[in-house]
């Protein structure tokens, strides 16, 4: 009876915090007496959250280089005291970049200076950052982005993986029922990895009840995983082996 030889080699989650991995991937050499199925496992997570982070333009006129940089370092000041105010976190500044607007039929040309600020803060202090600082000479506020607490990260990981792999297992089971099969073994596990899009759309936008944090969409960890799989029976059939897929 012939065979399938695969090989078993398991990816790193891409997107997930940096950790130490070995130099090179395990390579175990299988062998099935059945038929290759391969599936995909999907799982996604939703986590509290525990951090908001925030990214805020910031620009200025004046009638020259000097005038639009000064200008803009005396907002600035204003925008700092602000968020200090509200005990932002990690705080970045970049450097100032200025450019020359040119004239129209009823306004001169001028300079516009602008920088970037970002941070981070808690969900509860959402509403003052935008009816603070947003309302600030020169500030545009972008959409903030939730953030998971990092230390379950780990817990949040294994999680994922197991009901990814759970999930491709399951579709492997009833693949393989179809032909006769009711047994699975894994071979070969491919990660594809891990996002978390949480924008919030239209923060600007006025609203009487206020900004509610937890109307944000909740940090949300995806990942999907590839396995093969070997199909093969309780008693082994004389059958030459073969490959299923969805």
């Amino acid at each position: 009876m012939g065979g399938i030889a695969a090989g078993l080699a398991v990816s790193g989650l891409v997107g997930m915090a940096p950790r130490p991995v070995a130099a090179a991937e395990a390579q175990v050499q299988l062998r099935c007496d059945g038929a290759l199925v391969e599936t995909r496992g999907t799982a996604q997570l939703k986590r509290a959250t525990s951090r908001l982070s925030f990214s805020i333009g910031l620009e200025a006129d004046g009638s020259d280089a000097d005038g639009a940089l000064a200008a803009l370092q005396q907002r600035l000041a204003t925008v700092r005291a602000a968020l200090r105010r509200l005990e932002v976190q990690d705080l970045r500044v970049s450097s100032p970049s200025s450019w020359t607007r040119p004239a129209e039929r009823d306004r001169p040309a001028s300079v516009q200076a602008n920088l970037e600020l970002s941070g981070q803060l808690g969900p509860e202090r959402l509403q003052a950052l935008i009816r603070t600082v947003g309302t600030l000479p020169g500030v545009r506020l972008a959409p903030v982005s939730t953030q998971a607490d990092p230390r379950g990260d780990a817990a949040a990981r294994r999680q994922l993986l197991r009901k990814a792999f759970a999930d491709a297992r399951s579709q492997a089971l009833e693949l393989a029922a179809v032909a006769g099969f009711s047994q699975v073994m894994p071979l070969e596990l491919r990660l594809d990895g891990q996002e978390r899009p949480m924008p919030l759309r239209a923060l600007a936008a006025a609203a009487p009840e206020g900004f509610n944090p937890d109307e944000l969409p909740l940090p949300t960890d995806r990942v999907g995983m590839g396995v093969s799989f070997c199909a093969m029976a309780s008693a082994q059939p004389d059958r030459s082996p073969g490959r299923l897929s969805p």
